[in-house]
This record gives structure tokens, sequence and C-alpha cells, in this order.
């Protein structure tokens, strides 16, 4: 039997501000198992970004039950939540969120210092290890002001990985970037997907969904597809029919 990474049942989550209750997920269930590529789709008040913060232990359900590897979620205090955060998730944002004055080797050994077992020589191996695997073997000693959107954005992945997470969560991860660029980090979330990861990835562009193997819609705090992508795209093939850039 296949391994699920999350296992959401039954999910809600209720706000309750002055003397109104905002019920922005309203009983949601569905899993991902282990190597699927997962989107997450909805506009604006669908309950995606709520459920993002779920997802990402930075937030728990009034009801229902969210187990991710095994582990319920909903029983953890704040400090296992953040235990949680650091080993199982990898997190990729849409402002790449690295520290500025410090080099592209440095932002990915981060999430390390966190986890006292690794010595300083492993952590800088990792990181090393994390950077080739997404094309910045060169870049090491450069800070984000030195690299371009798509190459932060790659930092931003390697940090991601550099823990071994079991699931890369990530929001927007192509909404600062222009087309050909969100390809190219869309054709590395393939081939990471390629070799195992489980990756689930919140947008809003149906371009973007189209290189997922599966895509979650959300409406209205509820489900309303969940639907395996049967023609699923090939961004590196997509890269390779763009138009060459006019750029001179």
């Amino acid at each position: 039997m296949e391994q699920k990474i999350l296992d959401i049942h039954d999910l809600k989550r209720e706000f309750v501000m002055g003397d109104q209750t905002v019920r922005a997920l309203k009983g949601i269930t569905f899993d991902i198992k282990a190597g699927e590529f997962v989107t997450i789709m909805g506009s604006s008040g669908s309950g995606k970004t709520t459920l993002l913060n779920i997802l990402g232990c930075l937030d728990k359900p009034t009801e229902g039950s969210y187990l991710l590897d095994g582990v319920d979620v909903k029983s953890l205090n704040r400090d296992e939540l953040a235990g949680l955060r650091n080993t199982k998730i990898g997190f990729v944002f849409q402002a790449y969120n690295l520290l500025p004055r410090t080099s592209a080797l440095e932002n990915v050994e981060l999430p390390l210092f966190y986890n006292k077992t690794i010595t300083a020589e492993e952590r800088r191996e990792r990181a090393i290890k994390s950077l080739e695997s997404v094309k910045l073997a060169e870049r090491f000693d450069h800070t984000p002001s030195q690299l371009s959107g798509g190459q932060q954005q790659r930092v931003a992945i390697a940090r991601a990985l550099v823990n071994h997470p079991v699931m890369i969560l990530a929001d927007e991860a192509t909404g600062n970037l222009d087309t050909r660029t969100s390809y190219e980090i869309m054709a590395l979330m393939q081939e990471l997907n390629a070799e195992g990861k489980t990756i689930v990835f919140v947008t809003h562009e149906p371009d973007i969904a189209a290189f997922s193997t599966r895509t979650i819609m959300l409406r209205d705090g509820k489900i309303q597809k969940d639907s395996i992508n049967q023609n699923q795209r090939s961004a590196k093939e997509a890269l390779a029919n763009l138009p060459e850039s006019d750029d001179y």
C-alpha cells in the first residue's frame, strides 16, 4: 500500500470575528500519497490560504483530523508543531524569503542550524548538495541581490530540500516570475517529483497547475473538484516551445 504523506478528514476551520463566525473551511477530506505532485487551486475567499496554513502546521483545524506522515497535527503543542515543520516540510514562498546579505550557501544551511545532531561540516555538505540539485553549483557565494528572480527561487527550493522533508509545500512559487522563468521552475519541480519528491503546489494559474499530476480545486471552503491531470504537460517542452526572447 502506498504511504500517505497527508491524510485529511472532515477538516473545518472557523474564525470568530466579533459576533460573527467565519467558516473558512467547511469539511474537507483528501489524502496525498508519497510521490504525488498536487496543485491546490482556488480564487480569493476559497479557503486556499487557510488550508495552506494548516498543511504547513502554522495553524490547527477547529474540527477534523490532519495526519502529516502519520503524525496527528492537532495533538501537538507549539514547540512540537515547529519541530514538525522544520523536519517534515520544505517551504517555498512567492517572495523567496532569503536573507539579503547572506550567501546562497548560508541561506540554504539555515534550517539545519535548528538540528543539533548535524555538524558544521555536514551542514555545509548538505547545503552544497542541495544547491547542486537545483543547478546552482556556480553560485554558492552569491548574495540574493547578485541573483536573478529565478535563481533566488532556486536557492529557496534548495533550502526547502536541505532537511530531506517528506513534502515540499510551495505557495504561489512562480507568482513573481515571468513565463519563461516560471516554466524553468516548474521543470525543476517536475524533475524533483520524478526523483520521488512529494510536492504540494498552491497556485491560481491554470497553466501552472497543468504541470502537476493532480489538481484539487477549492471553492467557498469546500472541495469543488479533485481530478487527476490526464494530460500532464511537460514544463521542459513548454519551455522549448516558447518564442525566443526579444530582450537585447
